[in-house]
């Protein structure tokens, strides 16, 4: 497991604050076979899992755990699991019970894209109404070169788990099944204290970090 400093990513910084202005929604939450998984439904597995606050984490040979800490509030603002095709990034927030956060933010996250000069169009996938996003970006030997994402949602019992793959998995649909499964063993736990829908569950580097 590696720790990684960084100051606020602008699209994460937009995204995050589309969905802290999620209004609260009475559609009941779609049923999943499988997870993500809330903390009252663990399944009796030997899936080993690294408890980092609101998301429990599964290990899994060749991923690599890091943890993005930034660097004014010293907070840890997600998870992002790495392989060398690919990552994904993970982050929790807090929704209203039998609501769907993730239709309230979808639309404010393909704006932010459409700002930026980007796109993000919606598409099926294999956990429902996902994003596929293309941004232009400037890379590390000064050219310009395309940046593409898949955003995933997954609502849960009072809360939603955002997943935003990178690399190969988010153009490749057959690369992104394996990290499909990783996903589907990721536990969140919301916990009891009151939170507006929207508001980030809040992650902590584990103890034996």
């Amino acid at each position: 497991m590696k720790f990684r400093r960084k100051a606020a990513d602008p699209v994460e910084s937009d995204a995050q604050s589309s969905a802290e202005t999620a209004a609260d929604d009475e559609t009941q939450t779609e049923s999943r076979a499988g997870g993500p998984y809330d903390i009252s439904e663990v399944p009796a597995d030997d899936v080993p899992r690294l408890d980092i606050g609101s998301l429990l984490i599964p290990g899994a040979e060749g991923f690599e755990l890091r943890l993005q800490i930034d660097e004014q509030t010293e907070e840890v603002r997600s998870a992002l699991l790495t392989k060398e095709d690919g990552a994904i990034e993970l982050r929790a927030f807090a929704a209203a019970r039998n609501g769907d956060l993730w239709s309230e933010v979808r639309p404010r996250i393909a704006a932010d894209f459409a700002q930026r000069g980007g796109t993000a169009t919606e598409r099926e996938g294999h956990f429902g109404t996902e994003l596929v996003g293309q941004l232009t970006v400037q890379t590390e030997d000064g050219r310009t070169g395309t940046q593409a994402s898949r955003i995933v949602g997954v609502n849960g019992d009072r809360w939603m788990l955002r997943v935003t793959l990178l690399g190969r998995p988010a153009v490749d649909d057959a690369a992104a099944a394996d990290w499909a499964q990783i996903v589907e063993q990721v536990v969140v736990r919301r916990g009891d204290q009151p939170m507006p829908p929207g508001s980030e569950l809040p992650l902590r580097v584990p103890s034996n970090g």
